[in-house]
């Protein structure tokens, strides 16, 4: 585990629970090695053979433990260099989003994992989440979304703006959902209580002909986490927290009656026409354990990892052109730009 901050320490956690599964959590890494020993600590309690501490990465690599695999939840700024000593040593990765800071960047890690031959798999964590899971398959023609993620302030991933610390997760899920180019964005944010952008909203559209609206925040007095879509005759509502997934279909009636739902209200409809709710089955699991099976069933079998490097650097991409146009909206209003160090 290379970082032990708050997704480290998650990683690391979820790691040791899985030595049942041929599993073995060998080292925490982190320049602050108080972190690192509280962690240490945390994971003694839960019992197994406890992991060996290091300062740098190269301490490890230079300590022989014959490490298979890693995780990486360092700055950002940071994920490059260590990505590249691990996967130069042997080491699979998964790499926390956003992926790197820019493209060139990503472009270099996809290079290296070429080159190594490296499983390199990207932190895009609702991926996993059941409730996405669970919606995949009711997805066919998405037209328009609607997404909202807000949270409140704290201090941790103050190193990026609200667009690669929090939106990038929608970014990549409605990537992955609308399979098209995205043919134009518009986007504004402003600075509220940190140096960079602290809420966003963003437009959207396909060459499909889809359109997203996505508005992240970490200047909220409540934490939602909700995505709703539209596609012909069906309306779909996530809740990412809840793991929750709610539709609603419009068919031609027939004399079988749906199975009511509690909190759900019939409309009037055309003649011969219905109003059908279902809620799909959600398989409940932390999202985090399923990404990291993910990721450990790849760097056994050798495959394509889930999440693979290409995606992170479509998502990445995607969110430094949105970061572009809040800037140039900033600009034209007269905002001081973050990027200016205000």
């Amino acid at each position: 585990m290379i970082g032990t901050g708050a997704f480290g320490r998650n990683h690391a956690r979820v790691y040791s629970a899985m030595r049942d599964e041929g599993v073995e959590l060998v080292a925490l890494v982190d320049r602050d090695r108080a972190h690192a020993e509280e962690v240490y600590r945390e994971l003694q309690a839960t019992g197994g053979t406890p992991p060996q501490i290091f300062a740098s990465v190269d301490e490890m690599i230079a300590a022989k433990l014959g490490v298979d695999a890693a995780s990486v939840a360092v700055p950002t700024t940071e994920h490059l260099a260590v990505a590249r000593s691990l996967m130069q040593a042997g080491v699979d990765v998964l790499i926390e989003k956003p992926l790197a800071t820019t493209i060139a960047e990503a472009d270099e890690l996809l290079a290296l994992a070429t080159k190594h031959q490296r499983v390199a798999q990207v932190g895009h964590l609702e991926r996993f989440n059941p409730a996405v899971r669970a919606a995949l398959p009711l997805v066919k023609n998405p037209m328009f979304f609607e997404i909202h993620r807000l949270s409140l302030f704290g201090p941790r991933a103050l190193d990026v703006d609200v667009v690669l610390d929090l939106m990038i997760h929608d970014l990549d899920i409605v990537l992955a959902l609308v399979k098209s180019e995205v043919r134009e964005i518009r986007a504004v944010g402003i600075p509220i209580l940190s140096a960079k952008v602290d809420i966003a909203n963003v437009r959207m559209e396909f060459e499909s002909g889809c359109v997203a609206n996505f508005t992240a925040s970490r200047v909220s007095t409540e934490r939602v986490r909700k995505l709703r879509l539209f596609q012909p005759h069906q309306y779909i509502s996530l809740d990412y927290s809840k793991q929750d997934v709610f539709a609603l279909t419009v068919e031609p009636a027939t004399s079988f009656a749906s199975a009511p739902i509690a909190d759900f209200t019939p409309v009037a409809m055309p003649p011969g026409m219905r109003i059908v709710p279902s809620r799909p089955q959600v398989q409940s699991e932390e999202p985090l354990l399923a990404e990291l099976r993910a990721f450990v069933d790849a760097v056994r079998n050798r495959s394509t990892p889930a999440v693979p490097l290409e995606d992170g650097r479509r998502a990445l991409a995607v969110a430094l052109e949105i970061l572009s146009q809040i800037d140039q909206h900033m600009r034209r209003v007269k905002i001081d730009s973050p990027a200016a160090g205000h």
